[in-house]
């Protein structure tokens, strides 16, 4: 695996860990995976940074949310350090196209921008 795929492939697995229903639940796995300066455009149109997503995934007394599917992942290298992915998601019918910006540092990928634009 040459290094370039293995930094998408690194960015890929830390993306789909990032949707699993248990990492959305706990603000500790959740910090793990945002980098300090996270900004996401959601697909509410609402913009988020990483207390407010870390706030709103692991708010206490809902039941726990379907599971969010993905479809078309690809991923390429922009930089040493950072990878850009896009894909499709689908959360309890509600389909989205996904781009995600994903930073090496010191403490390996952290997904440090994200938007989602909702589609038919």
């Amino acid at each position: 695996m040459t290094d370039r795929t293995s930094a998408i492939s690194a960015a890929i697995r830390a993306e789909l860990r990032l949707l699993d229903r248990k990492v959305r639940s706990s603000p500790a796995l959740l910090a793990e995976l945002l980098h300090p300066d996270f900004r996401e455009f959601g697909a509410s149109g609402r913009e988020w940074d990483r207390a407010s997503v870390i706030a709103l995934l692991t708010q206490g007394g809902a039941p726990a949310p379907p599971p969010i599917t993905t479809s078309k992942m690809r991923g390429v290298r922009l930089a040493p350090d950072v990878v850009q992915l896009t894909y499709d998601s689908d959360f309890n019918g509600r389909r989205a196209h996904r781009s995600s910006l994903w930073r090496l540092t010191d403490d390996g990928w952290l997904l440090f921008f994200h938007q989602g634009t909702l589609f038919d």
